[in-house]
């Protein structure tokens, strides 16, 4: 069966000639057009790289609601049809000293001018219309109505934090809250750490680099490649953002991504050049034979976490698929570099790749690791006596995921002196727990009696307000709640009151919305989970051409996965080690986080994946000898699954230090899911599970061979030095093994 993966070229270079397959052939492509490769990536650098100061301006500090939901139409219908505060109103508290009543009044008057200076803010209402005096008179909620859509009321609440900040009136003081501050906030709050933990990630990153490389060059080169992703990546961003909203959590993502999949890359691929740079043999050669096997197994694990990723793209969020968007950008960005502008590289350097070297360095070091050896010969001859403890560990470590509560997270995502915080908590303890967040319902207003009783009978919500009229045959009613918006309690109001109104009514607010959103990423989970399983399995089948070894991987990253998770319960639900890390627990897991990082974490454990059982089936099809192929792909994958690893987790745990709860659980759960993936499954469970099931795990179906592209991790060679193949020679080697 022809091959969509494969075609033959021969490099001729005064050498033995070998046959090139499809990847080795776009790589020796790039390297006659090497002007003009360098030149366009250059340009695409430069040119979006300009682009980069005005990401944090472009990308949306909101989004966090489910897409067409009930609540965000009742958002829509108040802000359009009713003089009454949305959920996305900007909120400045005035509080002011025992008795300083002039004191408050003024602060009130210069608040209210604030806000109605901002464009974003419809109309002003003030505490007296609101009835949002407290009893004592000591504190004063002054709401500036959203008149824009919920990006730009974010951009108009982070404008607005020192223009109110800024009033002075001795005897008061004037906090913004709301909505689309505490989300203004959480993004200021969480984009600096991010830049914090970037500045620890890159030294630590070199010094791993070097280590492994034992090179300044060869170190070097997988930083060029994040670099300019980086570059390209956020000018990419700015583009989107002018067709639709992005969460500024794209860039986030997409950043650690560039970072930490671009080094992953690079390493395998360098590490493999300088493998097959040797005497005699052309660095065009030597390219072709690198792309052609790790740059492959390059190609199949971008694919994996492109396809893995893509699953998010159903959920109905706008943050969730920015997130998505911005890792399927740097991804994709750093595959192309890999497979174009790295092989040019690499030609021209030669073995130039080992300029500079560390006085520590061997000759051949980073090739061929003598300990992995001695440690997969350890592992094939006694792989229960490894394995079980390890499958064992790594069971115990996932079972607390089945305990996992998933809950909506409060104003704890906030340093303790964000503005937004120190309002909200003003708030609470002024007007009660559920001030900050009335539920609302629009109905007919021949339904109005029935709406009124409906919150009556619900024990979390306070007395219903008068009903206000559209003009239009319609009416609002809101209560607010006597619970924290985002408790048990809250969601639950929601549900019961849904139930109870006429069906021609709808419910919204802050707690509905987020109610809408929890359920929908709560419904879409499972489905995405499977459809992710499934999608991995396909593709680990095209790659290895075996049903069991595509089995194996895809359960062996499922099983890393669920062990990453429970680790996370353990930690940021049931607070162990939390003083380490320098946290509070809260008690649960925000419930967007398993659909999120099951998709982050099952993707990057793929790429480890991909990168040992290349290695194993490229040493099985050209020996046949299931231990050697065993032992060889440790030897050989083992410098690499270590190095890229140690990059990871580096980067990851640098996200630790930051002093945001939201930064910190990801730095961690990331970081573990790495360590133990690399050093426990790939270096210890999968080479176990490859010696139990011998041949086996290779054998191919012979129907399955007819319906499969044929893929090879293999790299053949020809005899003819400088003419090709003959007329009846065959233009590729390629062995496929059903059974030995």
């Amino acid at each position: 069966m022809a091959s969509p993966i494969r075609r033959s070229q021969h490099v001729s270079d005064h050498s033995p000639s070998i046959a090139v397959g499809r990847v080795g052939s776009l790589a020796l492509s790039c390297i006659r057009r090497a002007r003009m490769v360098v030149l366009i990536w250059c340009l695409l650098a430069a040119g979006l790289a300009t682009q980069f100061p005005r990401l944090h301006d472009e990308l949306s500090g909101a989004g966090w609601e489910a897409l067409g939901s009930e609540s965000v139409d009742v958002r829509a219908a108040v802000e359009e049809d009713f003089d009454v505060p949305s959920s996305y109103a900007v909120l400045a508290v005035v509080q002011s000293d025992a008795g300083a009543e002039n004191a408050r009044d003024t602060a009130i008057r210069r608040a209210s001018a604030v806000l109605r200076a901002d464009p974003a803010i419809a109309g002003v209402s003030s505490p007296k219309a609101l009835g949002t005096i407290s009893p004592d008179g000591r504190t004063a909620i002054v709401v500036g109505r959203a008149g824009a859509g919920t990006a730009e009321m974010v951009r108009a609440a982070d404008r607005l934090r020192d223009r109110l900040g800024e009033i002075d009136v001795p005897g008061a003081r004037v906090m913004r809250t709301g909505l689309p501050a505490q989300w203004a906030d959480f993004n200021d709050n969480h984009g600096r750490e991010a830049q914090k933990a970037e500045l620890i990630a890159l030294p630590v990153t070199m010094v791993i680099l070097l280590l492994a490389f034992g090179s300044l060059a060869a170190a070097g080169l997988p930083l060029l490649l994040t670099v300019i992703g980086l570059s390209i990546s956020g000018g990419l961003l700015v583009a989107l953002a002018a067709f639709g909203e992005l969460s500024i959590w794209s860039q986030n993502f997409a950043s650690i991504f560039t970072l930490a999949l671009g080094i992953d890359y690079a390493l395998f691929i360098v590490m493999r050049f300088r493998a097959a740079l040797r005497p005699g043999i052309p660095t065009t050669s030597a390219v072709a034979t690198t792309m052609d096997t790790a740059g492959k197994a390059v190609l199949f694990s971008g694919l994996t976490v492109l396809s893995t990723l893509m699953v998010i793209l159903v959920v109905p969020n706008t943050m969730l698929r920015s997130v998505a968007i911005g890792i399927l950008i740097s991804v994709s960005l750093v595959l192309a570099m890999v497979l174009t502008l790295l092989p040019v590289v690499l030609n021209r350097l030669g073995h130039g790749i080992d300029r500079f070297p560390l006085p520590w360095r061997k000759a051949g070091s980073a090739h061929r690791s003598q300990r992995l050896a001695a440690w997969g010969a350890q592992l094939w001859a006694h792989p229960l006596r490894y394995g079980v403890p390890a499958v064992v560990l790594m069971l115990a470590l996932t079972s607390p995921a089945l305990g996992m509560k998933v809950g909506v997270p409060d104003l704890g995502l906030l340093p303790a002196d964000a503005p937004a915080r120190t309002g909200a908590e003003a708030v609470r303890t002024a007007f009660g727990p559920g001030a900050l967040g009335p539920v609302q319902v629009i109905g007919p207003a021949s339904e109005t009696a029935r709406i009124i009783e409906a919150f009556r009978t619900q024990p979390a919500l306070g007395p219903a307000s008068q009903p206000a009229s559209d003009g239009d045959g319609n009416v609002l009613v809101q209560a607010p709640l006597t619970a924290v918006r985002t408790s048990d309690d809250a969601g639950r109001a929601v549900a019961s009151l849904r139930a109870a109104i006429p069906a021609q009514a709808s419910v919204g607010g802050v707690v509905a919305e987020v109610k809408d959103f929890q359920d929908a990423v709560n419904r879409i989970t499972p489905y995405a989970l499977g459809v992710m399983l499934l999608l991995a399995f396909a593709l680990m089948l095209v790659a290895f051409q075996a049903p069991v070894v595509a089995l194996l991987a895809t359960a062996s990253s499922a099983l890393s996965t669920g062990a990453a998770f429970g680790v996370t319960v353990l930690i940021f639900q049931e607070g162990h080690l939390s003083g380490l890390f320098g946290f509070q627990p809260q008690g649960f897991i925000d419930f967007w986080v398993p659909l999120l990082f099951f998709a982050m974490i099952f993707a990057i454990s793929m790429d480890y994946t991909v990168f040992l059982l290349s290695a194993t089936r490229e040493h099985w099809d050209n020996t046949g000898d299931a231990r050697a192929a065993v032992i060889e792909s440790v030897a050989r994958s083992g410098p690499v699954i270590i190095a890229a690893a140690s990059v990871m987790v580096g980067v990851f745990f640098s996200f630790t230090v930051a002093d945001s709860l939201a930064a910190k659980e990801c730095g961690a759960v990331l970081g573990i899911a790495v360590l133990l993936d690399a050093f426990l499954v790939r270096l210890l469970v999968l080479p176990v599970a490859l010696r139990l099931l011998g041949p086996l795990a290779w054998r191919q179906p012979v129907w399955l061979g007819r319906i499969l592209p044929s893929v090879s991790f293999g790299h053949g060679e020809q005899s003819d030095p400088e003419h090709g193949p003959g007329p009846e020679t065959p233009l590729t080697t390629h062995t496929r093994t059903t059974a030995r």
